[in-house]
């Protein structure tokens, strides 16, 4: 699948509006809804790469710059590794990914560090409870005496399990992912915390420390940012990943 997406337009939404609308050939409405939200933002997908390209070239030449995504090579992106372990040493970051890979990263090559909270997998519950109700056979036998019985009731709930988590990204390309409640916090030493949330938010006001020269950004700490930038196509539940693209290469397109 390929998306289009847009940023850094300069009109009012209306104006912008007006430009999606036309080039997709919506009501100026539907396409305001697409666009209320901020930017960067998602407004289309097609599975022909074709049809993208020249949606985001129309809309670009109108004023509103654009760009495809391609979903798959998103995720078959080789560069991105899941962090286990870390240190923070004197001039860069040793990592240790979930693969067993050792890393070292500068943090002058440092130049992205997004946060999130997204799904990281599902858990059940059952709850049983007994409750007597008014038992009709029983009743009869009895010869009229009001009888109860007691009956079983089983629930299962499924509760979504989610997690912050932060992307940093190089300027030479790697993307390494932290998570809070995934990760070893022993490379703290003393500065560790009795919370994996506390080290969390520690390790990342440091990493925002060595490497002041790196953005910041939390737009998709919530959910309601992550829907509105992935647009009306996409799920941010199973879509995150995407959404971390989109956001990470409209940065890098406006802090050039």
């Amino acid at each position: 699948m390929y998306l289009v997406a847009i940023h850094q337009w300069q009109q009012e939404t209306t104006e912008v509006a007006e430009i999606v609308a036309a080039a997709l050939n919506l009501l100026v409405f539907e396409a305001r809804q697409k666009v209320i939200g901020g930017e960067p933002v998602v407004i289309a997908s097609f599975a022909d790469q074709n049809q993208a390209e020249e949606l985001a070239i129309k809309i670009t030449d109108a004023g509103i710059p654009a760009w495809v995504i391609d979903t798959q090579e998103v995720r078959n992106n080789n560069r991105r590794q899941y962090v286990s372990h870390f240190e923070l040493g004197a001039q860069a970051l040793q990592v240790t990914t979930s693969s067993g890979d050792l890393l070292e990263v500068g943090y002058e090559t440092i130049d992205l560090l997004l946060i999130a909270i997204g799904g990281v997998g599902q858990t059940e519950t059952t709850n049983t409870t007994v409750e007597r109700k008014f038992s009709l056979g029983k009743t009869l036998l009895s010869g009229g005496i009001p009888m109860t019985k007691k009956v079983k009731t089983t629930e299962t709930l499924t509760t979504e399990e989610r997690d912050k988590t932060f992307w940093l990204y190089t300027r030479s390309g790697e993307t390494l992912i932290f998570t809070c409640n995934a990760m070893d916090y022993t490379g703290l030493g003393e500065a560790r915390q009795i919370t994996h949330d506390l080290n969390f938010t520690y390790l990342l006001k440091e990493l925002q420390r060595l490497s002041p020269q790196a953005h910041y950004n939390d737009q998709l700490l919530t959910r309601v940012g992550q829907a509105q930038m992935l647009g009306q196509v996409l799920n941010p539940e199973s879509d995150l990943d995407l959404a971390f693209a989109i956001l990470s290469q409209s940065l890098r397109n406006t802090l050039r």
